[in-house]
């Protein structure tokens, strides 16, 4: 099935409640099929109040063509020739709901589900290798992981709901890079990468350096993530993710993500990075620095906890105003760090799962 030709497809956005910008604002969908995602987060962060009308925007998919390699390598080749034009399949969890509404409208969808290799999780002696067709609903029942990688086994459980989880996919959630999906926060904290290749090579990147800003990622059209590896962390380590959501399945109104690895009664190393407080996933950078060579206990956690809040960038909206998103950082920066801490004493304890902390 061939794709036809994008139109221009618009969105009438108009300001309401007597604010002083007394403007119509039109977002073309052609160019970049998401940018509607991104100037709806550009809008929040200008405190405007939208009302949304669609016009040529169709509850269906346009027609586009659909592939189903076989092979990795069929898959790169297609992407090599097809470019931009194409756009690959895992879980489709949000490329497909994007593709509905047209406002994403590839001309080829290229189906990875077929490939053999990319649905396994390997833990080995230098880290977790987790294939780009894992999905959540893998992680979240991997209890052989809780004592190496709790903060993975924690967030598992809480990424949307049972129907999201049994399809979705880690590789996919970062690749999209929604600012309020969790993976992208655990990843960051524990210092992962994805591998990712193309028809002319591959590369190693840093989660922390693919991310670029809402819906932005350094991956070009022709490469895909083929895994998400995860640094083995030392004997005394430990980590949590916990989430604050208005109701179960729904985003994130804050997250946090936090590691801890204990070298001679100090802090060797930490991770902490904020979910939904940004316009990507937020590496707290100053509180983490606050913590390394500190001795664990309230005095260092309390300061990166601090540290941690002024790092957020959240906006007023539905969820909450930007001050109560910040005091939640800083209370579940606190929690996380206790109980990182606790597990890398103990790693028997097992994960802490908490939706609300």
């Amino acid at each position: 099935m061939r794709g036809t030709p994008n139109r221009f497809s618009t969105l009438a956005v108009d300001e309401l409640n007597d604010s002083p910008f007394d403007v119509v604002l039109l977002v073309t969908l052609r160019e970049h099929p998401l940018s509607l995602p991104m100037f709806l987060l550009q809008a929040m962060r200008r405190g405007v109040v939208l009302t949304l009308s669609l016009r040529e925007v169709g509850m269906f998919p346009a027609a586009f063509e659909y592939r189903a390699p076989e092979t990795l390598d069929e898959v790169l080749d297609i992407l090599a020739e097809r470019g931009e034009d194409a756009k690959v399949l895992a879980g489709g969890q949000s490329l497909v709901p994007l593709i509905k509404l047209r406002f994403a409208r590839p001309e080829l969808l290229v189906d990875l589900n077929g490939i053999t290799g990319l649905d396994d999780v390997i833990d080995g002696p230098v880290g977790l290798r987790i294939g780009a067709l894992v999905r959540h609903r893998a992680l979240a029942e991997a209890t052989d992981l809780d004592s190496r990688y709790a903060a993975i086994t924690a967030a598992a459980p809480l990424i949307a709901d049972p129907l999201i989880r049994n399809r979705g996919t880690v590789a996919g959630s970062l690749a999209h890079c929604d600012p309020a999906a969790d993976w992208a926060s655990v990843m960051v904290a524990l210092r992962a990468s994805v591998h990712v290749r193309s028809s002319t090579g591959e590369r190693d990147v840093l989660v922390d350096a693919l991310l670029e800003g809402p819906f932005t990622t350094q991956l070009e059209a022709t490469e895909v993530i083929t895994a998400v590896v995860v640094p083995a962390p030392p004997d005394r380590s430990g980590g949590t993710y916990l989430k604050l959501e208005r109701r179960v399945g729904d985003f994130a109104t804050v997250g946090a993500a936090v590691q801890l690895e204990l070298s001679n009664g100090h802090i060797g190393r930490a991770g902490i990075a904020l979910t939904a407080v940004g316009p990507r996933s937020v590496h707290a950078t100053d509180a983490e620095a606050v913590l390394i060579g500190a001795e664990p206990g309230p005095g260092a956690f309390d300061e990166a906890a601090d540290l941690a809040a002024r790092a957020a960038d959240p906006v007023d909206d539905v969820r909450g105003s930007a001050d109560y998103k910040r005091n939640v950082v800083r209370v579940f920066v606190r929690r996380g760090l206790d109980r990182a801490h606790s597990l890398a004493q103990d790693p028997e304890e097992g994960p802490w799962r908490s939706r609300s902390a």
